[in-house]
Protein backbone atom coordinates (compact mmCIF):
# COMPACT_ATOMS: atom_id res chain seq x y z
CA UNK A 1 0.00 0.00 0.00
CA UNK A 2 1.60 3.04 -0.88
CA UNK A 3 2.55 5.79 1.81
CA UNK A 4 -0.50 8.26 2.93
CA UNK A 5 -4.38 7.44 3.31
CA UNK A 6 -4.67 4.98 0.78
CA UNK A 7 -8.38 3.22 1.51
CA UNK A 8 -11.45 2.98 0.17
CA UNK A 9 -13.22 3.96 2.88
CA UNK A 10 -14.76 7.74 3.03
CA UNK A 11 -16.84 9.99 5.16
CA UNK A 12 -20.58 9.97 4.79
CA UNK A 13 -21.26 6.28 5.03
CA UNK A 14 -24.07 6.05 7.35
CA UNK A 15 -25.28 2.48 6.41
CA UNK A 16 -20.80 1.85 8.02
CA UNK A 17 -21.77 3.98 10.92
CA UNK A 18 -24.76 1.66 12.25
CA UNK A 19 -23.01 -1.39 11.64
CA UNK A 20 -19.82 -0.17 13.44
CA UNK A 21 -22.24 1.18 16.25
CA UNK A 22 -25.23 -0.73 16.00
CA UNK A 23 -26.71 0.54 19.68
CA UNK A 24 -25.35 4.08 18.95
CA UNK A 25 -27.67 7.31 20.19
CA UNK A 26 -30.15 7.88 17.71
CA UNK A 27 -30.44 10.55 15.83
CA UNK A 28 -26.88 9.48 14.19
CA UNK A 29 -24.91 13.28 14.29
CA UNK A 30 -22.52 12.84 10.99
CA UNK A 31 -19.14 15.04 11.55
CA UNK A 32 -17.36 12.81 8.75
CA UNK A 33 -17.96 14.94 5.84
CA UNK A 34 -16.58 18.45 5.15
CA UNK A 35 -19.56 19.06 4.11
CA UNK A 36 -21.53 22.56 4.85
CA UNK A 37 -23.98 21.32 7.10
CA UNK A 38 -26.65 24.30 6.68
CA UNK A 39 -27.11 24.07 2.70
CA UNK A 40 -28.07 26.59 0.07
CA UNK A 41 -32.27 27.03 0.21
CA UNK A 42 -33.51 25.10 -2.78
CA UNK A 43 -34.80 27.60 -5.49
CA UNK A 44 -38.53 26.44 -6.88
CA UNK A 45 -38.03 24.12 -10.08
CA UNK A 46 -40.20 24.09 -13.06
CA UNK A 47 -41.51 20.84 -14.07
CA UNK A 48 -40.30 21.26 -17.04
CA UNK A 49 -36.47 20.50 -15.57
CA UNK A 50 -37.30 17.08 -14.84
CA UNK A 51 -39.48 16.49 -17.91
CA UNK A 52 -37.21 17.79 -20.62
CA UNK A 53 -33.48 16.97 -21.56
CA UNK A 54 -31.49 20.13 -20.30
CA UNK A 55 -31.52 22.48 -23.28
CA UNK A 56 -27.30 23.22 -24.47
CA UNK A 57 -28.39 27.06 -23.58
CA UNK A 58 -28.97 26.06 -20.47
CA UNK A 59 -25.51 24.43 -19.75
CA UNK A 60 -23.90 27.35 -21.40
CA UNK A 61 -25.94 29.83 -18.42
CA UNK A 62 -24.67 27.40 -15.55
CA UNK A 63 -21.03 27.37 -17.34
CA UNK A 64 -21.43 31.51 -17.43
CA UNK A 65 -22.35 31.79 -13.95
CA UNK A 66 -19.45 29.43 -12.56
CA UNK A 67 -16.73 31.31 -14.91
CA UNK A 68 -18.01 34.42 -12.98
CA UNK A 69 -17.67 32.70 -9.21
CA UNK A 70 -14.45 30.91 -9.71
CA UNK A 71 -12.75 33.09 -11.56
CA UNK A 72 -12.39 31.17 -15.17
CA UNK A 73 -11.71 33.41 -18.22
CA UNK A 74 -14.40 32.19 -19.85
CA UNK A 75 -17.08 29.99 -20.54
CA UNK A 76 -15.18 28.19 -23.22
CA UNK A 77 -12.23 26.90 -19.95
CA UNK A 78 -15.44 25.44 -17.93
CA UNK A 79 -16.55 21.53 -18.20
CA UNK A 80 -20.18 21.05 -15.98
CA UNK A 81 -20.13 17.26 -14.48
CA UNK A 82 -21.87 15.54 -12.19
CA UNK A 83 -19.49 15.73 -9.43
CA UNK A 84 -16.09 16.32 -9.96
CA UNK A 85 -15.26 12.19 -9.14
CA UNK A 86 -17.10 12.03 -12.51
CA UNK A 87 -14.73 13.85 -14.20
CA UNK A 88 -11.54 11.68 -12.70
CA UNK A 89 -11.16 9.18 -15.36
CA UNK A 90 -11.03 11.38 -17.99
CA UNK A 91 -8.69 13.68 -16.58
CA UNK A 92 -6.56 10.75 -15.95
CA UNK A 93 -7.04 10.10 -19.89
CA UNK A 94 -5.82 13.66 -20.99
CA UNK A 95 -1.73 12.08 -21.01
CA UNK A 96 -0.57 8.76 -21.94
CA UNK A 97 -0.25 6.29 -19.70
CA UNK A 98 3.04 7.28 -17.83
CA UNK A 99 3.89 8.77 -14.77
CA UNK A 100 1.56 10.26 -11.78
CA UNK A 101 2.61 11.96 -8.95
CA UNK A 102 0.18 13.01 -5.94
CA UNK A 103 1.38 15.49 -3.04
CA UNK A 104 0.07 13.55 0.02
CA UNK A 105 -1.29 12.24 2.69
CA UNK A 106 -4.37 13.61 0.71
CA UNK A 107 -7.89 12.42 -0.58
CA UNK A 108 -7.22 8.83 -2.48
CA UNK A 109 -9.42 9.27 -5.38
CA UNK A 110 -6.54 10.83 -7.62
CA UNK A 111 -3.92 7.81 -7.01
CA UNK A 112 -6.78 4.99 -7.52
CA UNK A 113 -8.57 6.24 -10.74
CA UNK A 114 -5.26 7.17 -12.05
CA UNK A 115 -4.13 3.52 -11.58
CA UNK A 116 -7.18 2.26 -13.10
CA UNK A 117 -6.46 4.05 -16.42
CA UNK A 118 -2.88 2.72 -16.66
CA UNK A 119 -0.69 5.23 -15.19
CA UNK A 120 2.18 4.46 -12.73
CA UNK A 121 0.70 6.18 -9.95
CA UNK A 122 2.40 7.31 -6.64
CA UNK A 123 2.00 9.78 -3.82
CA UNK A 124 4.88 12.20 -3.12
CA UNK A 125 5.58 13.64 0.10
CA UNK A 126 8.39 16.25 -1.64
CA UNK A 127 6.22 18.93 -4.25
CA UNK A 128 9.61 19.68 -6.23
CA UNK A 129 8.95 15.36 -7.03
CA UNK A 130 5.85 17.12 -9.08
CA UNK A 131 7.44 18.67 -11.57
CA UNK A 132 8.89 14.82 -12.97
CA UNK A 133 5.29 13.49 -13.50
CA UNK A 134 3.35 13.38 -16.64
CA UNK A 135 0.21 14.17 -14.37
CA UNK A 136 1.11 15.97 -11.13
CA UNK A 137 -1.96 16.23 -8.69
CA UNK A 138 -2.38 19.00 -5.63
CA UNK A 139 -5.55 19.09 -3.63
CA UNK A 140 -5.36 22.89 -2.55
CA UNK A 141 -6.72 23.37 0.14
CA UNK A 142 -5.56 19.63 1.07
CA UNK A 143 -7.96 17.37 2.92
CA UNK A 144 -7.59 16.54 5.74
CA UNK A 145 -5.10 18.59 6.65
CA UNK A 146 -6.16 21.96 4.96
CA UNK A 147 -2.44 22.26 3.98
CA UNK A 148 -2.81 25.44 1.25
CA UNK A 149 -0.01 25.70 -1.62
CA UNK A 150 0.61 29.23 -3.08
CA UNK A 151 -0.19 30.39 -6.11
CA UNK A 152 3.00 31.21 -7.13
CA UNK A 153 4.36 27.73 -5.97
CA UNK A 154 1.71 25.79 -8.18
CA UNK A 155 2.38 28.05 -11.29
CA UNK A 156 6.06 27.38 -11.23
CA UNK A 157 5.53 24.06 -11.19
CA UNK A 158 3.09 23.98 -13.89
CA UNK A 159 6.00 25.79 -15.97
CA UNK A 160 8.36 23.09 -15.28
CA UNK A 161 5.76 20.63 -15.58
CA UNK A 162 5.24 22.79 -19.82
CA UNK A 163 8.66 21.73 -20.76
CA UNK A 164 7.80 18.02 -21.13
CA UNK A 165 4.10 17.97 -21.34
CA UNK A 166 3.24 17.54 -18.03
CA UNK A 167 -0.31 18.60 -16.35
CA UNK A 168 -0.40 20.02 -13.32
CA UNK A 169 -4.38 18.78 -12.11
CA UNK A 170 -5.22 21.30 -9.09
CA UNK A 171 -8.37 19.99 -7.19
CA UNK A 172 -9.69 22.89 -5.52
CA UNK A 173 -12.68 21.27 -3.96
CA UNK A 174 -12.39 23.13 -0.70
CA UNK A 175 -11.25 26.63 -2.31
CA UNK A 176 -14.27 28.51 -1.67
CA UNK A 177 -13.56 28.97 2.44
CA UNK A 178 -9.73 29.38 1.31
CA UNK A 179 -8.56 32.66 0.08
CA UNK A 180 -9.92 33.21 -3.66
CA UNK A 181 -6.67 34.36 -5.05
CA UNK A 182 -4.65 31.25 -4.22
CA UNK A 183 -6.85 29.65 -6.90
CA UNK A 184 -5.58 28.89 -10.34
CA UNK A 185 -9.22 28.97 -11.83
CA UNK A 186 -7.44 32.06 -13.53
CA UNK A 187 -4.44 30.87 -15.24
CA UNK A 188 -5.61 27.91 -16.88
CA UNK A 189 -4.84 29.67 -20.28
CA UNK A 190 -1.77 28.74 -19.79
CA UNK A 191 -2.59 25.88 -21.35
CA UNK A 192 -1.03 22.69 -19.26
CA UNK A 193 -3.16 23.08 -15.76
CA UNK A 194 -6.60 21.88 -14.43
CA UNK A 195 -8.79 23.01 -11.76
CA UNK A 196 -11.06 20.83 -10.40
CA UNK A 197 -13.90 22.90 -8.44
CA UNK A 198 -16.96 20.96 -6.42
CA UNK A 199 -20.24 22.40 -5.54
CA UNK A 200 -21.68 20.33 -3.38
CA UNK A 201 -19.58 20.74 -0.33
CA UNK A 202 -19.45 24.46 0.64
CA UNK A 203 -23.56 24.80 -0.49
CA UNK A 204 -24.22 22.03 1.21
CA UNK A 205 -25.85 20.14 -1.38
CA UNK A 206 -23.41 17.06 -2.26
CA UNK A 207 -26.26 14.86 -3.10
CA UNK A 208 -27.10 16.98 -5.99
CA UNK A 209 -24.12 15.82 -7.69
CA UNK A 210 -22.30 18.83 -9.62
CA UNK A 211 -18.87 19.82 -10.33
CA UNK A 212 -16.33 21.79 -12.92
CA UNK A 213 -13.07 21.47 -14.62
CA UNK A 214 -11.37 24.41 -15.70
CA UNK A 215 -8.79 24.33 -18.32
CA UNK A 216 -7.47 25.81 -21.64
CA UNK A 217 -10.23 26.01 -24.14
CA UNK A 218 -8.69 22.15 -25.77
CA UNK A 219 -8.66 20.63 -23.01
CA UNK A 220 -12.09 21.88 -22.07
CA UNK A 221 -13.09 20.40 -24.88
CA UNK A 222 -11.95 16.95 -24.77
CA UNK A 223 -13.10 16.65 -21.14
CA UNK A 224 -17.13 17.56 -22.33
CA UNK A 225 -16.31 14.75 -25.45
CA UNK A 226 -15.81 12.37 -22.60
CA UNK A 227 -18.82 13.32 -20.44
CA UNK A 228 -21.38 13.73 -23.42
CA UNK A 229 -23.94 15.96 -24.69
CA UNK A 230 -25.95 16.07 -21.21
CA UNK A 231 -23.72 16.12 -18.49
CA UNK A 232 -25.72 17.59 -15.64
CA UNK A 233 -29.30 17.14 -14.86
CA UNK A 234 -31.72 20.19 -15.48
CA UNK A 235 -32.51 20.48 -11.78
CA UNK A 236 -28.54 20.25 -10.39
CA UNK A 237 -28.28 23.38 -13.71
CA UNK A 238 -31.30 25.47 -12.37
CA UNK A 239 -29.99 24.73 -8.64
CA UNK A 240 -26.37 25.92 -9.39
CA UNK A 241 -26.52 28.67 -11.70
CA UNK A 242 -28.83 30.29 -9.02
CA UNK A 243 -26.16 29.36 -6.39
CA UNK A 244 -23.34 30.30 -8.08
CA UNK A 245 -24.68 33.68 -8.61
CA UNK A 246 -26.08 34.68 -5.01
CA UNK A 247 -22.66 36.31 -3.94
CA UNK A 248 -24.33 37.47 -0.85
CA UNK A 249 -25.03 33.80 0.61
CA UNK A 250 -21.67 33.35 -0.19
CA UNK A 251 -20.44 35.88 2.06
CA UNK A 252 -22.19 35.28 4.38
CA UNK A 253 -21.70 31.38 4.58
CA UNK A 254 -18.07 31.98 4.53
CA UNK A 255 -18.19 34.65 7.84
CA UNK A 256 -20.31 31.77 9.15
CA UNK A 257 -18.33 28.93 8.20
CA UNK A 258 -14.88 30.55 9.81
CA UNK A 259 -16.79 30.98 13.20
CA UNK A 260 -18.17 27.79 13.42
CA UNK A 261 -14.46 26.57 12.62
CA UNK A 262 -12.93 28.79 15.25
CA UNK A 263 -15.92 27.00 18.00
CA UNK A 264 -15.10 23.29 16.91
CA UNK A 265 -11.27 24.00 18.01
CA UNK A 266 -12.05 25.80 21.22
CA UNK A 267 -14.59 22.76 21.92
CA UNK A 268 -11.66 20.39 20.97
CA UNK A 269 -8.92 21.95 22.33
CA UNK A 270 -11.26 22.31 25.48
CA UNK A 271 -11.55 18.79 26.31
CA UNK A 272 -7.49 18.20 26.82
CA UNK A 273 -7.46 15.43 24.21
CA UNK A 274 -7.12 17.24 21.35
CA UNK A 275 -4.10 18.67 19.52
CA UNK A 276 -5.60 20.81 16.28
CA UNK A 277 -3.27 20.15 13.59
CA UNK A 278 -4.93 21.83 10.29
CA UNK A 279 -8.17 21.86 8.32
CA UNK A 280 -10.33 24.43 6.46
CA UNK A 281 -13.40 26.13 7.88
CA UNK A 282 -15.53 22.95 6.78
CA UNK A 283 -13.58 20.11 8.77
CA UNK A 284 -11.11 20.03 11.79
CA UNK A 285 -8.11 17.62 11.97
CA UNK A 286 -7.20 17.12 15.35
CA UNK A 287 -4.40 14.18 16.39
CA UNK A 288 -4.43 12.58 19.90
CA UNK A 289 -2.37 9.44 20.71
CA UNK A 290 -5.63 8.17 21.46
CA UNK A 291 -8.00 8.69 18.68
CA UNK A 292 -9.11 4.69 18.44
CA UNK A 293 -10.77 5.37 21.72
CA UNK A 294 -11.79 8.60 21.32
CA UNK A 295 -13.37 7.62 17.63
CA UNK A 296 -15.20 4.01 19.25
CA UNK A 297 -16.92 6.32 22.59
CA UNK A 298 -17.77 9.03 20.20
CA UNK A 299 -19.98 6.60 17.74
CA UNK A 300 -21.55 4.54 20.56
CA UNK A 301 -22.84 7.98 21.41
CA UNK A 302 -24.68 8.63 18.08
CA UNK A 303 -21.39 11.03 16.56
CA UNK A 304 -19.63 10.01 13.11
CA UNK A 305 -16.81 11.39 13.04
CA UNK A 306 -13.80 10.27 9.95
CA UNK A 307 -10.87 8.26 10.72
CA UNK A 308 -7.72 7.37 8.87
CA UNK A 309 -5.91 3.97 8.40
CA UNK A 310 -2.76 5.03 8.04
CA UNK A 311 -2.84 7.92 10.42
CA UNK A 312 -4.31 6.31 13.60
CA UNK A 313 -3.31 9.69 15.79
CA UNK A 314 -5.78 11.82 13.50
CA UNK A 315 -9.73 12.50 13.55
CA UNK A 316 -11.30 14.38 11.39
CA UNK A 317 -14.22 16.70 12.54
CA UNK A 318 -16.65 18.23 10.10
CA UNK A 319 -19.52 21.34 11.72
CA UNK A 320 -22.37 20.60 13.67
CA UNK A 321 -25.37 21.74 12.14
CA UNK A 322 -27.20 23.14 15.21
CA UNK A 323 -27.31 23.62 18.50
CA UNK A 324 -28.32 20.03 19.55
CA UNK A 325 -26.22 18.69 17.65
CA UNK A 326 -23.36 21.09 19.12
CA UNK A 327 -24.69 19.96 22.62
CA UNK A 328 -24.28 16.47 21.77
CA UNK A 329 -20.83 16.44 20.77
CA UNK A 330 -20.07 19.18 23.98
CA UNK A 331 -21.65 16.22 26.13
CA UNK A 332 -19.43 13.34 24.67
CA UNK A 333 -16.55 15.12 24.95
CA UNK A 334 -16.86 16.51 28.37
CA UNK A 335 -17.36 12.40 29.20
CA UNK A 336 -13.73 12.16 28.00
CA UNK A 337 -12.49 13.49 30.56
Amino acid sequence: MPAGLMSLEHGGDLALARAHFPDCVEPLIDLSTGINPNPYALPPLPLAVFARLPEPDALERLALAAAAAYGAPSIHTVAPAPGTQMLLPAIAALRPAGRVAVLAPTYTEHLRVASLIGHRAEEVADIGRLARADLAYVVNPNNPDGRLISRNDLLAIADELRSHGGILVADEAFMDVAETEMSLARDVERGNIVVLRSFGKFFGLAGLRLGFAMAAPELTERLKGWLGPWPVSGAAIEIGQTALSDREWARQTRASLKRSAERLDHLLSGCGRFEIVGGTSLFRLAQMPSAGEVYFHLGRAGIFVRRFAEQPQWLRFGLPGNESAWMRLRTALAQLT
